[in-house]
């Protein structure tokens, strides 16, 4: 055990002395909002007092405390009792105490797909300032000798930028650059709520360096420099770059073996705003359901960065179901996750010359064809045929599937589809083809040839082993398949509305490419097919969506610096499409259902059209405090949330009349009016039109109906009446406003649950 790795242990079994196994201390976090304290300093020595008060001696709140929220906002979080935590709740000048949660990370020819040429769009739009675009970027840190980051061409780095380059294990100063402007890691939340790191048995750097792949993905994605030639073992071979490969990263590392404590995401989060960043990308969340926007890290973390101007970015989940989106709160721009026009085919070549279109990242290769055995028919001793039908460890008799290609199916979604691949190996097996409809689109990885084919090809391959006496087939590597039609649609993963905690706010925002991205790894995090390094891999997950939709931020922030977040992300949703390319509307893999805006939100990004919007709508913090009124929050809360006194206006403001770029309305009782205002941004007097799709059972009415600017600027205020004549069976009925000058269209989507008429 190396020496550094002692004492962490030794420092952990201390504090486990400290708190004591026996008691039912916990690891919360004590948030207190904004603060007037003149440095951090006064604001940890104002929480140390804070907490002797509950543990009886000031040494003891110091051994409690492990983190001090004190640049951004004023919090920390420490090891306590519920019933001290409860205490400290009833304290002056505290908004909540909750537990600290461990959330999970939501895990090149897409910027082609988007129809942006990064690099000559820039170009257009004198993109030199893009250098001085700051995105913060929190995840599993960054791998910084990978060529995504090299800074060649870059300028000094911004002047505005605070932050630090901390060094650590196998980082050095030396490791940042003019691309890699900051880098920060935090493991004591995690270290509290886990162990130590180096009790989890995985590799690791106790500093800044990815060892997990995940961070060094979503920050190349967003801001790679372009790189020629780049593959995964062959496949998808292209020109690899970021959307904004101008802008700087600095690097936030508060995710360890796939997972990122609250308390040091929080911790990151008020890091990030202090430093300067002018974008934060968060490809992590909670699993669901959603805690209240005040009992959340990343809630409050976000309401502090909007505050200070930042937009904050982040994955909407992979949670599948209707109601799992997290990262919902109106100051977020929450992404959900769409396929792009290219699928990986690895297809199945059988006995009597039939093939079965497979899907995989297989750049493994068979010299033969292998008998084909079903799972179901290999079962091992005392095992059913249905649960060996899953390939699971300790189910497959090793004499009967050695040599074979076994054929399995899925338990539940939520299966480790490489894992099966794993057991078969070990059983002498040389292949393994999935039945998994359900996932079919997403590009797994196995340790042997393989590959998952849909139902219809499961019932050729299931009749032809039935009528062939020896049936055979062959697995081929995968071929990288471009232009591929329809797409994109909205991956079968991603988590859909409504928002379970304000459902007038439509989530999830927007969604982006997300399903098989290839972008820069960290050559330790070893891919399943290759078993040994790559510096470039393929993954999926809204965790690659939303650093897509980070770098239009990016993009959009360098053409337009005064921007505010809200009106950034008003530019990304109205101008989103809501037709594949097929010119149909998109749909849901893997059955090509149907969808709504509880599906892709405004719609998929069109970074084009992003950047000149026609019309805006903006918000502010004053519009965002109306917002909190009208969903409850009190007097004392808001003041300790904004550090002043604050009342709520009388009669609350509507929570659907938040000045958002679409219109939601949760509990609608009969006729009812919404109030919306547009910021014009344009050169010449214009007149946009209302262009109404009516939701089912809804009367829409826009007033006025024609909107006439005269110069950039301006802003008028328009009401949409909803008169409905049928109730939506407590569902969400949807339709769309666009307004239209005949060259800008801007689109807000509309759902409404219609209770009573």
């Amino acid at each position: 055990m190396r020496l550094a790795q002692l004492l962490t242990l030794l420092l952990f079994i201390r504090l486990t002395l400290v708190h004591g196994d026996s008691s039912n201390a916990k690891h919360y976090i004590v948030y207190m909002g904004e603060h007037s304290h003149p440095s951090s300093e006064s604001v940890i020595k104002a929480n140390h007092e804070m907490l002797a008060s509950i543990t009886g001696s000031l040494e003891r709140a110091k051994e409690s405390a492990l983190h001090h929220y004190s640049k951004s906002f004023r919090g920390f979080s420490a090891m306590l009792t519920p019933e001290q935590a409860q205490r400290v709740a009833e304290s002056n000048g505290v908004v909540s105490v909750f537990e600290s949660r461990t959330n999970k990370l939501h895990t090149t020819h897409t910027w082609d797909f988007l129809g942006i040429d990064s690099i000559q769009q820039y170009k257009n739009h004198q993109m030199d300032s893009s250098s001085d675009v700051i995105v913060g970027v929190i995840d599993t840190g960054v791998w910084p000798e990978s060529e995504s980051f090299s800074d060649e061409g870059l300028g000094p780095v911004p002047e505005k930028f605070k932050g630090e380059c901390e060094t650590g294990e196998q980082f050095e100063l030396s490791n940042c650059n003019r691309k890699i402007i900051g880098a920060r890691f935090h493991f004591k939340g995690f270290e509290a709520e886990n162990g130590p790191l180096e009790s989890q048995g995985s590799t690791f750097f106790r500093s800044a360096r990815d060892s997990d792949g995940h961070g060094s993905h979503t920050a190349s994605t967003i801001a790679g420099s372009v790189v020629e030639n780049v593959s995964l073992l062959g496949m998808a071979r292209g020109t690899a770059r970021g959307g904004a490969p101008g802008a700087r990263l600095a690097i936030y590392k508060a995710c360890w073996f796939n997972f990122c404590s609250d308390a040091d995401v929080l911790l990151a989060m008020d890091d990030a705003i202090s430093d300067g960043v002018d974008i934060l990308s968060l490809s992590l969340g909670p699993n669901p359901p959603q805690s209240i926007y005040f009992e959340d890290a990343v809630s409050i973390g976000a309401f502090h960065a909007f505050h200070k101007g930042i937009l904050v970015s982040c994955s909407a989940g992979n949670s599948f179901f209707p109601g799992t989106a997290s990262n919902v709160a109106p100051w977020i721009l929450t992404v959900a996750a769409s396929s792009v026009d290219r699928i990986f085919n690895s297809n199945v070549y059988l006995g009597n010359s039939r093939v079965l279109k497979g899907f995989s990242l297989n750049p493994l290769k068979m010299d033969a064809s292998y008998g084909l055995v079903a799972g179901s028919a290999a079962a091992a001793k005392g095992v059913s045929p249905n649960n060996a039908s899953f390939c699971k460890n300790n189910t497959l008799d090793a004499t009967l599937i050695s040599g074979k290609i076994v054929v399995c199916t899925i338990e539940s979604i939520t299966d480790d589809r490489k894992a099966k691949s794993i057991f078969i190996r070990q059983g002498g097996g040389v292949g393994i083809i999935l039945i998994d409809p359900l996932a079919k689109d997403v590009g797994f990885q196995f340790v042997l040839p393989g590959t998952l084919i849909g139902q219809q090809e499961a019932v050729q391959l299931q009749q032809y082993m039935k009528t062939e006496k020896n049936p055979v087939a062959k697995i081929y590597p995968t071929v990288t398949v471009l232009n591929t039609k329809p797409a994109p649609a909205v991956a079968g993963f991603s988590s859909m509305g409504p928002n379970i905690i304000t459902p007038e706010i439509i989530k999830p925002d927007i969604t982006g490419p997300g399903l098989n991205i290839l972008a820069a790894w960290s050559p330790v995090a070893v891919v399943e097919t290759a078993e040994r390094s790559v510096n470039y891999n393929i993954i999926s997950g809204t965790s690659m969506s939303c650093p897509h939709i980070s770098a239009v931020a990016a993009v959009i922030k360098s053409i337009k610096p005064s921007w505010s977040p809200a009106a950034i992300k008003s530019a990304i949703m109205t101008t989103a499409t809501v037709l594949d390319n097929t010119k149909h509307l998109i749909e849901r893999q893997p059955f090509g259902n149907e969808t709504t805006p509880f599906d892709y939100g405004s719609g998929h990004v069109n970074p084009t059209a992003a950047l000149e919007p026609g019309l805006v709508y903006d918000y502010d913090s004053t519009d965002l405090i109306n917002f909190l009124c009208s969903i409850g929050a009190n007097p004392a809360q808001l003041k300790n949330l904004t550090d002043q006194l604050t009342h709520c206006q009388k009669p609350f403001v509507p929570s659907y009349d938040l000045n958002y770029p679409s219109i939601g309305v949760s509990n609608m009782n009969g006729s009812l009016s919404v109030h919306r205002t547009v910021t014009y941004y344009g050169e010449d007097p214009t007149v946009y039109d209302a262009y109404i799709d009516h939701p089912v059972g809804v009367k829409v009415r826009v007033t006025p109906s024609k909107l006439c600017f005269t110069k950039t600027g301006e802003k008028i205020t328009f009401r949409v009446d909803f008169m409905p004549y049928k109730g939506s069976n407590g569902s969400f009925v949807f339709g769309a406003l666009t307004w239209s000058n005949g060259l800008h269209k801007v689109r807000s989507p509309i759902g409404v649950n219609v209770l009573s008429v």
